[in-house]
């Protein structure tokens, strides 16, 4: 039990803390779209640390023009609270904002039991605003807690557009200089991603250091009670510094001296929770074969290097797959498709856009395909995902190449990625 003098001081605090955000430079994400600050559910923003869910809610609350109260239970001073204490932090609230009808509470997942809570409130009519950083938490818990009374929205760090309009950069001018611009910033992108605070600060590798021990010892460790925490850190480690890579439950135990694959099938499980990292499954009529051989990806790029005895070069080819994948997710899942990677041995295709058994693109990335054995490799795989799963748009990402071609049939759209990052490049389903 935490005094309520102390906790009026925190709250007073946080909300001070959270006004500053309206001096800041704001980049406009298209996830405020999704938010619904009418609807009688609980609109529940999800994703990796510093992604910027507490702005997105913020400028949809201030944009709205509405009066809130605020919450956010990520911070040290707040650590010790249970869900029997989420009442008294309703009675500081109201004591410090009046009367509101809409809450807005950050990181959740620290409190527990707090979707009695969040559902006590909802049947009140109170309006509610809820962020997390546990996939777990906050997809299959809600699920379970909040049936029919939860919208979900994921954010992930700046896409490209939104990069370039962070450095308010042209966008549409085909201008020599303009285009020049955007191609100089998907450079800076790929080395330095989309982290909406890391492109405020110099120490770069403290702040992705810090962000990923959070990330290891807070959301993970301490949620989950994991035995090897040592070994646990150093395999997130070995993941960040390989992938995209395909995930072998085998490979790993015997790599770090887990006592079984399951434990290690969990701890990888656990990464992907915490959006350390996204998963991508392998395409293929057969249930059973599309739950084996998983790829993961890092959740941004600046998590591949930016971090002590990270030994993984530049990588640019990996770097461009991380960020196409991203963008992948980011118009895929609200338009309901599904993605994934084609592979059998005569050769395989980075991603299959589908929706149920219809795939609608086919899209392959290759950094550079200058070299005439590069670019007859990944051209052939493209073709072979089209031929295998019937599909007719085709779409091969690189640096800067820009062609169309036709081979074996099929018409072949080549374009640079700092163009396609730049468009809606999946058609609705």
């Amino acid at each position: 039990m935490i005094d309520k003098r102390i906790l009026e001081t925190i709250l007073t605090d946080q909300a001070e803390e959270l006004a500053l955000k309206h001096s800041r430079h704001f980049c406009q994400r298209k996830e405020e779209g999704l938010i619904d600050l009418d609807s009688p559910q609980a609109q529940v923003v999800i994703g990796v640390r510093r992604s910027g869910k507490s702005t997105l809610c913020y400028h949809a609350l201030h944009k709205a023009g509405v009066k809130y109260a605020y919450v956010n239970f990520d911070d040290e001073r707040l650590a010790k609270l249970t869900g029997e204490d989420l009442n008294d932090v309703l009675e500081v609230l109201y004591k410090i904002n009046g009367e509101f009808h809409y809450l807005f509470i950050d990181e959740i997942q620290n409190i527990p039991e707090w979707y009695l809570f969040v559902n006590r409130l909802l049947r009140k009519g109170m309006h509610i605003l809820v962020t997390g950083s546990n996939a777990k938490l906050l997809s299959g818990e809600l699920a379970t807690h909040l049936t029919g009374r939860h919208h979900a929205v994921t954010l992930y760090p700046f896409s490209f557009s939104e990069y370039c309009q962070y450095k308010k950069a042209d966008t549409k001018s085909q201008s020599t200089q303009a285009i020049a611009i955007r191609r100089a910033l998907f450079d800076e992108y790929l080395q330095k991603g989309g982290f909406p605070e890391l492109q405020m600060i110099s120490n770069e590798r403290e702040y992705i250091g810090t962000l990923i021990d959070n990330i290891l010892k807070r959301d993970i460790e301490q949620r989950f009670k994991i035995a090897y925490k040592a070994s646990f850190e150093q395999l997130a480690h070995h993941l960040l510094n390989v992938s995209p890579t395909i995930v072998s439950d085998k490979t790993l135990q015997e790599l770090f001296g887990f006592r079984s694959e399951h434990t290690a099938k969990n701890y990888v499980e656990y990464l992907r929770q915490a959006y350390l990292f996204a998963g991508l499954r392998k395409y293929s009529a057969k249930s059973r074969q599309r739950v084996v051989g998983e790829k993961i990806y890092p959740m941004d790029v600046a998590l591949m290097n930016q971090r002590a005895d990270a030994f993984v070069g530049e990588n640019l080819g990996w770097r461009l797959e991380t960020v196409v994948y991203l963008e992948l997710l980011r118009q895929c899942k609200p338009k309901g498709l599904d993605i994934y990677y084609y592979s059998e041995r005569s050769g395989e295709c980075d991603f299959v856009v589908c929706q149920e058994r219809k795939t609608h693109m086919a899209i392959q990335v290759s950094y550079d395909i200058l070299n005439p054995k590069t670019r007859k490799r990944e051209i052939a795989g493209l073709i072979l995902a089209a031929r295998k799963t019937d599909c007719k748009k085709l779409l091969l990402i690189t640096d800067h190449q820009y062609e169309d071609i036709e081979a074996d049939g099929f018409n072949i759209a080549i374009r640079p990625g700092y163009e396609m990052m730049l468009e809606e490049f999946v058609p609705e389903a």
